[in-house]
C-alpha cells in the first residue's frame, strides 16, 4: 500500500475564543488501494497546511502508510532543524491521526483496538462551558442544566476578564472574590455533586497564581488548569509545592519531550495532552505511558473539531490511566452538525466507544462544497 495523494480541507469558522479565531484543518490521505485516512488539527489551518505541503508531503507520498512509527520519525526529522513545537507538530499530529485511521480501517478494526484494545466500556466526560448559558452570570442555571443531562463535571474560566485587564500581573482581593463567585454559587447549590475545573489559559504570573489558588482551596475545584504560561515548568513546580490543589497542564505542551520535563519536576497532578497538538496517537500513547510511570492520570484535551472528538474517544477508551475526557456541548450539539457521517454525544455523562472501522467516521460528502471550506490536493510529481 502506498500514499498517492494528500487532501487538505481548510474550514474557516466565524467563531473566536479566548486566544482568537480558530479554524479547523482536515487531512485525508489517499492510497493506491482505495483506503483513506482522516485526520485533523487546529487553529491556524492555512499555516498547518503550508507545513504539510512544504515539509511533510515529500516524506509521505509514495510511502507505506502502515509504517506509522517510521513515518512519524521521518516527519519529525523533516521539521526538527528549524523547530517543531508549533505548527509543525500540529501538522504532524493531523497526519498521525489519519495514519492510525487508515491502518485500523485496513485491518478492519476500530482505532482503539489498534491502540491495544478498550480499557473501559464507556468514557466519563466533563463539559467545557463555551455555552449558550454564561457561567459568569448564570453559573447555577448552567450547572443544573448539565446535571439534568447526566453531566456532573464542568470547566469554567471566571478569572480571564481580570487577567485581560491587568495582563495577569496583578489582582486585588475584590477581584479574587469576584472570580471565585461562580464556583462558590455552584458549590452552595450542588455541594460536591458537581465537579468544577478551573481554567486560566496561562494568563497569570506566579505571584498572582499563589493568591488565586489560596482563595480557591476552600472551594475544592476539580483541578487548576494552566494558570501559568507553559514555558517555565520550574515555576509550576513552585506552585505545586505551594498548594494542595491538583494542577494540570496542558494542550500547549508538545511531544513526550516536553511532558517528560513536567513529570520529572512533579509539577502537575493531571496530564492533559491534545491529540491534534502533541504529536497524534503516536506521541499521546507515549505521554500517557510516561504519566502512568509516575502514577498520574490523563485527561485528554478535546476542544477542537469533530474529528478530534472521535479520535479523543478512541484514545480515552484505550488508556488504563484515564481520569476523564473533555467534551464541549456547544460543539457536539451544534457546531459539528452536518460535518461528519456520524455523531458522538454523551449519554448520562459518558461517551460510548466509537463504532466501526478506523475512527468510525468520515467527512460528510457535502463538506467539500461547503462555502467556508477550501480544498487542495497534493500529489506526487511525476
Amino acid at each position: 500500500m502506498k500514499i498517492t495523494s494528500i487532501e487538505l480541507l481548510r474550514f474557516s469558522r466565524s467563531i473566536t475564543v479566548h486566544a482568537g479565531p480558530v479554524d479547523w484543518l482536515w487531512v485525508v490521505l489517499h492510497t493506491d488501494q482505495g483506503v483513506t485516512g482522516l485526520g485533523e488539527t487546529y487553529p491556524c489551518a492555512d499555516v498547518e497546511s503550508a507545513v504539510i505541503e512544504r515539509s511533510l508531503a515529500p516524506v509521505l507520498l509514495g510511502s507505506d502508510p502502515r509504517r506509522i512509527e517510521r513515518l512519524w520519525a521521518d516527519m519529525f526529522l523533516a521539521v526538527s532543524y528549524h523547530g517543531w513545537a508549533g505548527a509543525e507538530m500540529r501538522a504532524i499530529s493531523a497526519i498521525d491521526i489519519a495514519l492510525h485511521d487508515l491502518a485500523a480501517k485496513s485491518a478492519g478494526i476500530p482505532v482503539y483496538q489498534l491502540l491495544g484494545g478498550a480499557s473501559q466500556t464507556s468514557i466519563p466526560v466533563y463539559n467545557t462551558c463555551y455555552d449558550h448559558i454564561d457561567f459568569l452570570t448564570e453559573p447555577v442555571r448552567l450547572a443544573r442544566e448539565l446535571a439534568d443531562s447526566g453531566i456532573h463535571a464542568m470547566k469554567i474560566w471566571p478569572f480571564d476578564p481580570v487577567a485581560k485587564r491587568t495582563g495577569g500581573q496583578s489582582i486585588s482581593a475584590e477581584e479574587i472574590r469576584q472570580g471565585l463567585e461562580p464556583l462558590r454559587l455552584i458549590r452552595q447549590e450542588f455541594g460536591d455533586s458537581m465537579q468544577v475545573a478551573m481554567e486560566f489559559h496561562g494568563y497569570w504570573n506566579l505571584h498572582c497564581a499563589r493568591l488565586i489558588v489560596r482563595g480557591l482551596e476552600p472551594l475544592d475545584p476539580m483541578w487548576v488548569e494552566e494558570i501559568l504560561p507553559q514555558d517555565n515548568l520550574s515555576a509550576y513546580r513552585e506552585l505545586a509545592a505551594y498548594t494542595r490543589l491538583p494542577l494540570t497542564i496542558s494542550e500547549r505542551l508538545m511531544t513526550r519531550f516536553a511532558f517528560r520535563e513536567l513529570l520529572e519536576l512533579r509539577a502537575a497532578s493531571v496530564i492533559m495532552p491534545d491529540l491534534c497538538w502533541c504529536g497524534g496517537f503516536t506521541e499521546a500513547r507515549k505521554i500517557a505511558a510516561l504519566a502512568d510511570t509516575y502514577y498520574l492520570p490523563v485527561a485528554p484535551h478535546n476542544c477542537g473539531g469533530p474529528v478530534l472528538h472521535f479520535a479523543s474517544a478512541h484514545l480515552a477508551a484505550s488508556l488504563t490511566n484515564l481520569l476523564i475526557l473533555e467534551t464541549v456541548r456547544r460543539h457536539y450539539a451544534d457546531e459539528y452538525r452536518g460535518l461528519l457521517t456520524a455523531s458522538l454525544v454523551p449519554q448520562k455523562g459518558r461517551l460510548s466507544l466509537p463504532a466501526g472501522r478506523g475512527l468510525g467516521v468520515e467527512l460528510d460528502p457535502s463538506v467539500r462544497s461547503h462555502p467556508r471550506v477550501a480544498v487542495k490536493k497534493i500529489e506526487r510529481s511525476s
